[in-house]
């Protein structure tokens, strides 16, 4: 699973952080995917005999995740019989860009970034997607992955993996010694936080240091806390900049999370006030959840945790959905994820994107310690109870799912006066003025 959520800009520093594949530095060039003589090869006799076919994919994921998504795809491989060639690089970004001009075309991708994927369709360079794989996405996937993976109205892409960033961790063996319940909303979660802190014991465990990334936990807060409290439809305004940056609804959205994050009775359990938050780093903060430092903490529900932790229902650490606003609301849920793109309709590669497209690869994935919020995943076939929980959470057909507003925000805000100006937000600065400045950057094109 990943453990590092990656901003991804089309132009600009990749940088880590947690979505839903891990991203690690090792780079891998012309991995073949493996084989199983024991594989059972009747859920790929569809795809017919490829053999002969090679199938060449470029991505950002390299070292554990590279072997996860290849063992995903072995099976299927070793019964068609196409060679399936994978290359990973931790500069894709940019690599991806040198490639296209250079005519080095992969014959598919994997895009982390729906507005890489706009970039390439008006290029001309996508395949739109075939009929198989519309009706693979149009059964498996809620109406926002669609969105994500279209163009001006048209499938291009199918998604791959998922990340929850809609994700409260905390320790349900604190909360039983304690009497402690999980809260079903905003209120409930703030009387909690309340009731806590009159113990003498501080709550949260925050941080907003990750390196040249430093301030993006506090920018998930903010989109947590918009699209709760003032609803999808204005969290896409936000993001397409149809309302400003610095909307009424948003400073009220960010003066939300200031009841939290701005309370010296509530944060930071064991780094120091309000302001440490800005130089604690934010796995740090996390894993004094199952240090027993604090009983809250705001993380991607993939996070990665070591072997001496139990995470469970009833063990050191676990995780809850955030909070609706209020009773009956709809769930809303932010998170992230990878699409699938061909930039080739040879029949191999037209085969091997409508398995993708498939819940079958969707299982085979999360068999291999992956997410996916596709409706046809077996939860039970996640490699943990922790992922279980996700997938399930994720395959609720009435919530809502958007895609992370920084990554879909000009690079200029997104990964920048948006995450400096979470940290001046959290150093003191008012929740105006913060957002004041972070429309005057919002580019005019």
């Amino acid at each position: 699973m990943l453990h590092h959520h990656s901003r991804r800009p089309l132009i600009g520093l990749a940088l880590a952080a947690a979505l839903g594949l891990t991203g690690l530095t090792a780079c891998s060039s012309g991995s073949q995917s493996g084989s199983s003589s024991s594989a059972d090869c009747s859920a790929y006799e569809s795809y017919g005999d490829l053999s002969g076919s090679s199938v060449s994919i470029y991505s950002p994921y390299t070292g554990a995740d590279q072997e996860r998504l290849e063992n995903s795809w072995a099976d299927f491989s070793t019964c068609t019989g196409v060679e399936i060639v994978y290359e990973g690089s931790s500069d894709f970004e940019s690599q991806v860009q040198v490639r296209i001009q250079g005519g080095n075309l992969p014959d598919i991708l994997f895009v982390a970034q729906p507005g890489l994927l706009t970039s390439l369709a008006d290029e001309d360079l996508l395949v739109p997607a075939t009929d198989t794989v519309q009706q693979n996405v149009e059964t498996g996937w809620s109406d926002g992955f669609r969105t994500y993976g279209s163009v001006d109205g048209t499938l291009y892409a199918s998604p791959l993996t998922t990340g929850l960033k809609s994700f409260v961790w905390y320790s349900p063996k604190a909360f039983a010694e304690k009497g402690y319940e999980v809260p079903t909303t905003w209120q409930e979660l703030l009387d909690l936080t309340d009731t806590i802190s009159k113990t003498g014991d501080r709550v949260w465990c925050e941080g907003f240091e990750s390196g040249a990334a430093t301030g993006w936990p506090g920018t998930d807060w903010l989109e947590d806390l918009v699209i709760r409290s003032a609803g999808a439809d204005v969290y896409d305004q936000w993001i397409s900049h149809e309302i400003p940056f610095n909307d009424p609804q948003i400073v009220n959205a960010l003066d939300e999370v200031g009841k939290i994050l701005k309370n010296d009775a509530y944060v930071n359990a064991g780094f120091g006030d309000v302001s440490s938050i800005a130089s604690t780093n934010q796995l740090d903060a996390l894993y004094a959840i199952g240090d027993g430092s604090c009983y809250l903490s705001h993380r991607n529900g993939s996070a990665t945790w070591d072997e001496e932790y139990d995470v469970a229902p009833d063990g050191d650490v676990w995780g809850f959905a955030m909070p609706v606003m209020d009773e009956g609301d709809t769930q809303t849920l932010v998170g992230g994820g990878e699409f699938v793109a061909a930039l080739s309709d040879d029949p191999a590669v037209t085969a091997v994107r409508e398995y993708f497209s498939s819940a079958t690869f969707a299982n085979d994935m999360v068999k291999q310690g992956l997410v996916s919020a596709n409706q046809g995943v077996d939860p039970a076939n996640a490699t943990s109870e922790q992922l279980e929980n996700v997938i399930t959470i994720l395959q609720d057909k009435d919530a809502e799912f958007r895609f992370d507003a920084s990554d879909l925000m000009p690079t200029a805000v997104g990964s920048g006066t948006f995450w400096t100006g979470m940290v001046d937000w959290i150093l003191g600065a008012d929740s105006q003025d913060v957002l004041d400045q972070i429309e005057a950057s919002w580019p005019e094109n």
